[in-house]
């Protein structure tokens, strides 16, 4: 089955959104053999000025950064013998709370960050303590995080980010990225997100996250745009096998994670239809790339789902879930 024929079973569902709940969205299909089929819907922005949904649309990925940026270049990293998965954090971050020899941030590895294995909270409002970057940047090394049981956590991706930074002296904004994907968008050309109350403007070509936005607009966490093709790119990469550094993102760490990446399990993101060798991960934004190893198939939907306002339910998990259940149903 062709690439086209895949996406035509899961269009009706984004199309029907659209009309009702969600400004706009790009979703898009490709299989292992490199064939690719993409539909545009809906406008990239409604207010304050509308504009039309392109194919070549830069969306805020949000967490996607998890998996399409950080994720891959500590993998890319360890698989060049600067760092060793099951090391901790502190041979990258020295100075990792530096004041406290016992501490248990020291005690983290690179492994439990990427799979969500450690004390850390989901989210913390950074961006109310200070707008320095590099001041927020030693509050987050030094602060004494609250202990807590393994959730999924943003605060374990600042930190590889921060790693990053470190091992090849360069700031998130200036790492090199593949076409398709960048930390500087032409802001006419990307979707808009939040009409953000704290910042006073509606968000576009700048990152929807407080956080990232205060850390300089990049972390570990947040803060890449991408455009359809670029995240498809990757995907496709992947269904390839292209880097064979990259491979751990298949193993799981726990019963609902791999290295980065969500696995498939019951009630997840993708669906209930696809593989037990699917990935997948989404973005606050709207966003989500699922990738099914064994049909050979991965997908993307692309949605400014917060725009203007995050405050109201626009369906995406179900949204998301409908779709997946139909790729995966005519892939089988």
């Amino acid at each position: 089955m062709t690439a086209a024929e895949i996406l035509a079973a899961a269009i009706d569902p984004v199309a029907r959104a659209i009309v009702n709940q969600i400004p706009g969205a790009v979703l898009g299909v490709v299989t292992t053999a490199g064939d690719r089929a993409v539909e545009a819907f809906g406008q990239a922005q409604r207010e304050p000025q509308p504009a039309p949904m392109q194919r070549g649309t830069w969306f805020d990925l949000a967490s996607l950064t998890k998996v399409l940026f950080t994720t891959p270049t500590i993998l890319r990293l360890a698989a060049q013998g600067r760092i060793a998965l099951d090391d901790r954090l502190t041979v990258a971050i020295p100075d990792l709370r530096q004041y406290d020899p016992g501490a248990a941030e020291r005690r983290l590895t690179f492994r439990q960050c990427l799979s969500h294995q450690t004390h850390l909270p989901a989210v913390e409002p950074l961006y109310t303590y200070g707008q320095d970057p590099a001041t927020l940047r030693a509050f987050i090394l030094q602060r004494v995080w609250r202990e807590g049981p393994p959730v999924y956590s943003d605060i374990n991706f600042m930190l590889l980010g921060i790693a990053i930074e470190r091992l090849t002296d360069c700031p998130l904004r200036e790492q090199p990225l593949p076409p398709g994907l960048t930390f500087h968008p032409d802001p006419a050309e990307t979707a808009a997100t939040e009409r953000c109350a704290w910042r006073g403007r509606v968000m576009r070509g700048e990152v929807h996250d407080e956080n990232a936005f205060t850390l300089g607009g990049a972390a570990g966490h947040a803060g890449l745009f991408g455009t359809i093709d670029g995240v498809l790119d990757a995907a496709s990469g992947l269904l390839q096998g292209a880097e064979p550094g990259l491979i751990g993102i298949r193993e799981r760490q726990s019963a609902t994670r791999t290295l980065g990446w969500e696995a498939r399990h019951e009630g997840w993101s993708g669906g209930d239809r696809c593989s037990d060798e699917t990935i997948g991960h989404t973005g606050f934004t709207g966003t989500g790339l699922w990738i099914d190893f064994r049909r050979g198939v991965a997908w993307a939907l692309l949605t400014n789902r917060v725009h203007p306002t995050r405050h109201r339910e626009t369906g995406i998990g179900d949204l998301r879930r409908q779709v997946g259940d139909l790729i995966a149903g005519v892939a089988a």
